[in-house]
């Protein structure tokens, strides 16, 4: 079995509630429009959600994987997606806790990826050369990076906004 993995877990805080950070983490389309690498996110009508990702790696160049996940808690201090049953080669799950703390909300998201096939020339020709543990560390750098660019491109855009379109009714802000 060859297998390719990588995880993260970062903790940010921002000048805003949970409630509009949990929204905006719910909403897919923002991972599509600010996170980089992620070429497109689609819905079918089960709610499975197929996220189409772009890495550049090592040796074996550009790589495009969909990884198919369903939401599998939606709470109102912890959202998070999951493997979609019956998946067995492309597996994403992803995280996020709000935590409110007066006018600042601790935001901590975990992702973890992970690639399985039976042999490195399923997943590219060039995969056996590059090997796991070379692949797995070059992911991680990219998960990495996409997460890095796409909290700082949320930070700008929730804060500067003051995320109006994620505003909650009854403390005292707008919805839409």
């Amino acid at each position: 079995m060859f297998q390719i993995k990588a995880a993260l877990n970062q903790q940010v805080e921002w000048k805003i509630s949970a409630e509009m950070a949990r929204k905006f983490f719910r909403d897919l389309k923002n991972f599509a429009e600010l996170m980089p690498g992620i070429d497109r996110i689609t819905v079918d009508a089960a709610g499975i959600a197929y996220w189409l990702i772009r890495a550049d790696l090592p040796i074996v160049g550009s790589v495009r994987q969909v990884f198919s996940v369903f939401q599998s808690v939606d709470e109102p201090t912890r959202i998070e997606w999951s493997p979609a049953t019956g998946e067995t080669k492309n597996f994403l799950r992803y995280s996020a806790t709000f935590e409110e703390r007066g006018a600042i909300t601790l935001i901590s998201v975990s992702q973890r990826i992970e690639l399985r096939r039976k042999s490195a020339r399923e997943l590219h020709a060039l995969a056996g050369v590059a090997g796991e543990g070379g692949l797995s560390a070059a992911i991680q750098v990219v998960l990495d990076r996409m997460l890095q660019s796409f909290l700082r491109h949320a930070r700008a855009k929730l804060e500067t906004t003051q995320g109006s379109e994620y505003q909650v009714e009854g403390k005292g802000r707008k919805t839409q």
